[in-house]
């Protein structure tokens, strides 16, 4: 693989969420990731299922019962030729089964040993089970979604397992890998989705703090609360988007909706922005967005189409930017970021136990008679 990341050699136990999210941004940059599957995952994932499994895609997969005896050794042994290994279990899991960060860096000193979980490794939450919505409802960040006097709204889980968490992991894994280049010296990475929904929260704690981000929902300046920051239905259900902050934009977007009222001046009065709010609504409502879009888009107005996930790829400035691709048939987001110099490969659809992985460990350095070892004791490959 070409890329960034490429020559990176990374072990990747296999998860849901947020650490098969890690794996993929870094499988994306170039970094060959060997993703340890249990059995019963690889079966299961196997054949046409295999090819909706986007965060999979880019790395292939061995097999491993890690309840059997001599699977740690074996997969220790692949540990010495590593430079990242992620997991994504409760705390105390990877111990038990042998492959703790005291066993890995026992067998490589220099390893990066990332860990992603929702309540992070200590703490008083640590061994309890939760998901996504659990994290970001103790950061503060669920709270501040949604529309006065309703319930928070459920933001997907793009905030705690992706954003949050396995951003936040390969991040911290770089940083990681990058001091251990200088050192010699590996180190645990101990990434916690309520650490990285709160950090993702740290503009609005500050703006909270200076008085303008209030503790109700929806009203204030990017909750919702602005009426030039919001969405609105348009004439054939759809709906666009304003985010016109700044006067200059606001103006504009005051002109091309043909706004000369007054009372639109004042645009940050905070009392009166449910008012006008009202007003725009009412205004998108008499156009379809198709018809808004061919007044706004493109200019400063800030504005753009609210796009279902049919649409988005196929939106002109995606297409011109190849902001999504296709693998084995199914549309996807393509690798980000872009670089100038060392641009990654596409990356291959997901890889499985069934496939040649044989070849990725002997790329790794692993001979033949130690795959046939592994082989016999447990591993698909």
């Amino acid at each position: 693989m070409a890329g960034p990341l490429a020559g990176l050699k990374v072990i990747e136990m296999a998860g849901i969420g947020p650490a098969p999210f890690c794996g993929m941004m870094l499988a994306d940059m170039g970094a060959d990731v060997i993703r340890v599957d249990r059995p019963e995952q690889a079966s299961a994932a196997s054949g046409e299922r295999k090819r909706y499994d986007v965060l999979g895609r880019g790395r292939r997969s061995i097999a491993v019962d890690l309840k059997k005896a001599g699977s740690a050794d074996m997969l220790l042994d692949l540990v010495e030729k590593a430079d990242v290994l992620i997991e994504g279990f409760r705390p105390g899991v990877m111990e038990r089964l042998g492959l703790g960060p005291d066993a890995c860096l026992g067998r490589n000193a220099a390893l990066v040993y990332g860990r992603m979980t929702g309540w992070g490794q200590d703490g008083p939450l640590s061994h309890a089970a939760g998901h996504d919505i659990n994290y970001i409802a103790i950061s503060g960040a669920l709270h501040a979604i949604g529309r006065p006097g309703e319930p928070p709204v459920v933001p997907l889980n793009y905030i705690g397992d992706f954003g949050g968490g396995g951003m936040l992991l390969a991040f911290g894994v770089m940083c990681a890998v990058h001091e251990a280049r200088r050192s010699g010296k590996g180190q645990v990475v101990d990434a916690a989705m309520t650490d990285g929904a709160a950090l993702l929260s740290a503009m609005m704690y500050g703006f909270h703090a200076d008085g303008s981000m209030s503790s109700q929902r929806g009203e204030s300046l990017l909750d919702g609360g602005a009426h030039f920051y919001n969405t609105y239905a348009c004439a054939d259900g759809k709906h666009v988007a304003v985010g016109a902050i700044e006067p200059q934009f606001y103006a504009l977007l005051l002109e091309k909706c043909g706004i000369d009222d007054p009372a639109f001046r004042a645009q940050r009065d905070v009392h009166g922005w449910p008012i006008l709010k009202n007003r725009l609504a009412d205004l998108f409502r008499t156009r379809t967005r198709a018809e808004w879009c061919a007044l706004m888009e493109g200019s400063d107005a800030c504005f753009a189409p609210v796009l279902d996930w049919d649409e988005a790829p196929a939106h002109p400035h995606n297409r011109s930017r190849a902001t999504f691709m296709e693998i084995d048939g199914v549309v996807q987001p393509a690798p980000a970021p872009r670089f100038s110099r060392t641009p990654p490969d596409a990356p291959p659809a997901r890889g499985d136990a069934a496939g040649n992985a044989a070849e990725t460990l002997l790329a790794w350095g692993v001979d033949r008679l130690a795959i046939d070892r592994m082989r016999e004791n447990g591993m698909q490959a």
